[in-house]
């Protein structure tokens, strides 16, 4: 269940979201947002400390709280775990489909060369929600290695997504299986490899 502070700031970015669409995100804006869902003038500052960044990131935020509630009603035991990652985006997306706008002026706002890397944790953010709940426990290097393709596969695939006008996101859907299937396919070479390698070198031991 959500704070206090997390709900007066979901009714904030709610109310900023038709202003942000028509003019990107600024400050005043999250200021008349505040002041129209009735909080005192001068309180935005105190809920958003950071200004615009930490309003921009709470819109993140509130889509990934949306997403995960969204993944309850997928059949995940049924699912494997590409399906599950796979599923986690689609939904996202469905989330997002009203907000198309929203996200673009977003991603301008995460692009400008204050805000790149803060954009990138946020990325990260969402893609370690999506592993988790497609049931990844790795502790190793592999949990940041999935977390870095997760989030390059994200990243493409909103760049597709926000200018797709096909029926139900088709196009959309077709760039990610094939960007999944990209990396399925990296995956299992380097599981090859890896099985392979260690045999070559106890042959090459074998032989000297």
């Amino acid at each position: 269940m959500p704070d206090q502070i997390t709900i007066l700031r979901d009714r904030i970015i709610e109310t900023c979201l038709p202003e942000v669409e028509a003019t990107g995100w600024h400050w005043p804006i999250v200021q008349a947002a505040t002041h129209t869902c009735g909080i005192a003038d001068g309180a935005a500052r105190s809920i958003f400390p950071n200004g615009t960044a930490d309003a921009v990131a709470h819109f993140s935020d509130y889509t990934d709280r949306k997403m995960v509630a969204a993944l309850e009603s997928v059949p995940y035991c049924a699912l494997r775990t590409r399906d599950r990652i796979r599923a986690a985006i689609l939904i996202r997306f469905e989330v997002l489909e009203p907000h198309k706008e929203v996200v673009k002026q977003s991603m301008a706002f995460w692009a400008l060369p204050t805000h790149v890397i803060q954009g990138q944790r946020i990325l990260w953010r969402t893609a370690d929600l999506m592993w988790m709940w497609a049931g990844d426990t790795a502790t190793d290097y592999t949990r940041q290695t999935k977390r870095a393709s997760l989030s390059s596969i994200l990243l493409g695939t909103v760049m597709v997504w926000i200018n797709d006008t096909s029926d139900r996101n088709m196009i959309t859907e077709a760039f990610l299986d094939r960007r999944l299937e990209n990396v399925m396919e990296i995956g299992r070479t380097i599981g090859t490899i890896k099985k392979v390698v260690p045999n070559l070198f106890r042959q090459a031991h074998r032989n000297s």
